[in-house]
Parts: C-alpha cells; sequence; structure tokens
C-alpha cells in the first residue's frame, strides 16, 4: 500500500533565506575572482618572471659561450635548428659536416641572432658534391644526406677581426634567405667547390672584407635577388679566380663596397685573371656609390690575358648588363680583356672618371643607354665629374642608340683610340665642353645617322668630330653642330 507523497510548500520566511543564501555565494565567489585578478605580484618587473628554457641546452644570454651546445645539437642530427629570441654567442665556428648530420637547416624568425667571437666563419656547411649541376653526375648520399642546407631568419654579427658570416664548400642547392650578416670579414664566402646556390632577401652590410666571395670557386648556377648589399669594404658581390658560370645578379642594392684605403675594387668585380667567369647577368639593380676609393668601378669585368695579342689568349666574358641605375664612382663601368658583353637600357650618371671605359676587348655591344648628367645632384666642379666613354684597343663592336650629355674636362666625351671594325649608329652627343667624338687611330669602322652638337654658350669653341690617323672609315648621313675634322681618305657620304 502505497502512501500519498505530501508536496513540499515553503512558507515566505523559507523563501526569503533561500535567495539569501544564494545572493551570499556568487557575492562570495566574485570577491574570490577579484582576489585572484588584482593581487599584488611576486616581482616587480618582466625580468623577474621566469624564463622559457631554450632548446639544445641553449642559454642565449649574449654572455655565455653557447658553441658546445649548438654544435652538439647539430652532431646529433637534430636537422631542423630552430633558435628562438636571443642572442647566441659562439667562439668557435658550428661546423655542419652534411654526410655525417644529414640534412640540416637554421632558421629564426628574425629575432635570433649568433655573434661570432672567434675566427673563421659562424656556420661553416660542408659537403661531398664533387659533380656538376647535371643529376647523372651525382652520387645517392648527397640527394638522401646533403642535399639543400638552408639558414633563415638569423642574425650573424661578427666580433672577432677575422669572423665570417657563412662558409660553403661541396655543398648542393645551398640556400641562404633572410638574413643579416654584417660587421663580419667576408659575409657569405664560397670556397673549393658548390652547385646551385641561391642568396635571396639578404641584408649584407658593413663587413671588413667582402659582402658575397666566390673565392677561386669551381661554382656553377647561383641567383642573388633581392639582397640590400653595401659598406663592405673588399667588395659587394666579387668572384675571383676559379670557374664560375651562370651567375644571376637581380633586383638587388648594391651600394659603397669599397674602402678609400684598400686597393682598387668594385661593388660588383668580375675577375678572371686566375680562372674564368662567364655567363652572368646583371639585371634591375641600383648600383652606386663610393667615388673615394682608389679607381672605383660599379661593375668591374676583368678578362685573362691579352687576348687579342696573342693566338692562345682566352678573353672571358659573356654578361649582360641591363636594366641598371648606375652612379657615383670613379667608373661605372670598366672592362678589361672581355669578350661578348651586351650592356643596354642602363641609366648612368655622376662618373667622375668614365661611365664606360672599355679596353683590349672584343664582341661588344653597348645600345640604348643613357649616360648624363643631372643638374638635381651636386657634382662640384664641372672638371670633378666628368663623364666620359674610351674604347682602347678593342675590336668588333656595336654601339648604337647611346644618348651623351654634358661631359666636362676631358678631350672628348667618347674617344675611340686603336680600335677597328666598329659599327656606330644613331649617337646622341650633346652640349659636351669637350669634343664630341674623338676617333685616333680607328680603321675599317662605319659611323652614321649620329647627332653632334654642342648649343650651349661656349659650344663653338668645340669640334663636333674629330678623326686623327686610320683608314677605311665610312662616315654617313651624320649631323655635327660646330664640323668636323676627318682625313681626306675617308669616305664621307653628305646627308641627303
Amino acid at each position: 500500500m502505497f502512501l500519498p507523497v505530501r508536496p513540499t510548500i515553503l512558507l515566505p520566511n523559507e523563501n526569503n533565506m533561500i535567495r539569501r543564501l544564494i545572493a551570499f555565494a556568487i557575492l562570495s565567489g566574485l570577491g574570490l575572482l577579484a582576489f585572484l585578478a588584482f593581487r599584488p605580484s611576486t616581482g616587480t618587473s618582466d625580468d623577474n618572471k621566469e624564463k622559457p628554457t631554450l632548446p639544445y641546452g641553449l642559454i642565449g644570454d649574449g654572455r655565455a659561450d653557447d658553441t658546445a651546445a649548438l654544435q652538439k645539437a647539430i652532431d646529433a642530427g637534430n636537422g631542423s635548428i630552430h633558435l628562438p629570441k636571443g642572442t647566441y654567442r659562439i667562439t668557435q665556428s658550428i661546423v655542419v659536416n652534411l654526410d655525417k648530420t644529414g640534412f640540416t637547416a637554421f632558421s629564426g624568425d628574425g629575432t635570433a641572432q649568433i655573434v661570432m667571437a672567434g675566427p673563421g666563419p659562424a656556420i661553416k656547411f660542408m659537403g661531398t658534391h664533387g659533380g656538376t649541376a647535371e643529376p647523372r653526375t651525382f652520387k645517392a648520399d648527397v640527394w638522401e644526406r646533403q642535399r639543400t642546407p638552408m639558414v633563415d631568419g638569423i642574425e650573424i654579427v661578427g666580433a672577432h677581426d677575422e669572423a665570417d658570416g657563412i662558409e660553403a664548400e661541396g655543398t648542393m642547392q645551398l640556400t641562404v634567405t633572410r638574413t643579416v650578416i654584417r660587421q663580419c670579414r667576408h659575409g657569405i664566402h664560397l670556397v673549393k667547390r658548390n652547385r646551385n646556390v641561391l642568396i635571396s632577401a639578404c641584408h649584407i652590410y658593413q663587413n671588413r672584407g667582402i659582402g658575397v666571395f666566390y673565392d677561386n670557386v669551381s661554382l656553377h648556377q647561383s641567383n642573388i635577388d633581392g639582397c640590400h648589399i653595401s659598406y663592405c669594404e673588399g667588395g659587394g658581390i666579387v668572384s675571383r679566380g676559379g670557374d664560375v658560370r651562370n651567375l644571376h645578379i637581380g633586383t638587388c642594392d648594391i651600394e659603397s663596397n669599397m674602402s678609400a684605403a684598400g686597393p682598387p675594387t668594385a661593388n660588383v668585380l668580375l675577375d678572371s685573371t686566375g680562372g674564368s667567369i662567364a655567363e652572368v647577368a646583371i639585371t634591375g639593380c641600383t648600383i652606386q656609390h663610393n667615388d673615394k676609393g682608389k679607381d672605383s668601378a660599379n661593375i668591374r669585368i676583368l678578362g685573362r690575358g691579352d687576348g687579342l695579342k696573342k693566338k692562345d689568349g682566352v678573353q672571358w666574358g659573356h654578361v649582360t648588363i641591363t636594366g641598371n641605375v648606375l652612379s657615383d664612382v670613379q667608373h661605372n663601368i670598366d672592362i678589361d680583356n672581355a669578350r661578348g658583353v651586351t650592356i643596354t637600357g642602363n641609366t648612368f650618371w655622376m662618373a667622375y672618371q668614365y661611365n664606360l671605359r672599355v679596353k683590349n676587348s672584343e664582341q661588344i655591344v653597348v645600345g640604348t643607354n643613357v649616360f648624363e648628367r643631372n643638374p638635381g645632384y651636386s657634382y662640384g666642379t664641372s672638371l670633378q665629374c666628368k663623364n666620359a666613354l674610351l674604347f682602347e684597343n678593342c675590336r668588333d663592336c656595336t654601339l648604337n642608340a647611346l644618348h651623351i650629355h654634358n661631359v666636362y674636362g676631358v678631350d672628348a666625351a667618347m674617344t675611340m683610340t686603336k680600335c677597328r671594325r666598329f659599327n656606330m649608329t644613331g649617337l646622341a652627343i650633346l652640349d659636351c665642353n669637350c669634343i664630341g667624338l674623338l676617333l685616333n687611330d680607328v680603321s675599317d669602322s662605319r659611323l652614321s645617322d649620329c647627332l653632334i652638337r654642342n648649343d650651349t654658350e661656349k659650344g663653338k669653341e668645340w669640334l663636333s668630330l674629330k678623326v686623327i690617323g686610320g683608314k677605311g672609315n665610312l662616315f654617313a648621313d651624320n649631323m655635327t653642330g660646330h664640323g668636323a675634322e676627318v682625313p681626306k681618305d675617308s669616305v664621307i657620304v653628305p646627308r641627303k
């Protein structure tokens, strides 16, 4: 038998009591939360907070020596060496023996700094690739353990007179991106043999030696693009000796890479005198500044030997220079003992000696460039900035659609001496306070459809064209403003 359950009925006073208990519980909870949120901290600054533990046993405070910890991480084959925010001081090179460690890459997010407080490179990659870039020349262990060592998002600072940034030997597909290297000797040092190198979006700045150094290296296929390479006293990009092919330099700012106290160098130097350098493209860069360096140049190309005189002489070149802005040095482009150089679509200004100086070379093509003096810039006195062009002991060259303006303080705006088989068309040589075009001992050459005149106040003092010696030349359809001195045995075709 089930008894009926009586419903619970709360009296008015009991109902009020429950409401009070609920309110008290809510207020107590809020009070506890407020106490936890606003209680006094145990430290006085962020420095007292517990710092996160860094990987690999690194300290990263800029004072401790992190060499051993970092080298241990490499030797353990960790592969992906990611450095969090910190300053990692090392006193010896971190050597990456790729055949032993396997694939290895250093990365950061722009907040990690390596300070090299000892001699040699901060990071040294060593591989065993001895083949070419052809797939059939690769040994299996290169693809299986060594390919594509990388450095990305890290700053390397030199704190020793002989500290370098990165050195590579025997690597395949070395890739350096978003990396800052400064106050070192050499920034990126490529030695012995490497293949397929990419350097992109890097800042290589204020180094005592060379920014990117091809040091007697055998290296085919390398690209340097989108980089800022400046204030390196031994040169910006220097290839010296060795065997270098397929070098592409593009969309970089390359500036003031020379020292007034050091030997002559250049923002870009291709020096084949102890080796061979060819198949180079320099495209879309600003290459500028420093007139104080002895015999300084923005681009200097040096071939090997005197190929014009020796039957076995070899001139190296095959260089394309296009779409660049070049200024503010002794010589904007300086070429000696080279062949197969094409220079087109560039803007030249403020050359304290020569905008273009070419000696002992052949197969040089110069077309559609501006060589000018912009009044918006301070040049000092007229004699300090000459802006001249010179071809000496050259042959088999083509000059087309050059615009040459305001050359001062020299015998002629463009001088050609001891040259043969030149084809010159469509030149505009304007308002130069000197002879417009001087041909001295030039033979078997053609000058046609050119405008050479000076309409300045002193323009009448200067001949437009002067020819000394030579033979077998043709002059056709040229307009000269203030006369020409041409030998009688030259062929002159009058303008129609």
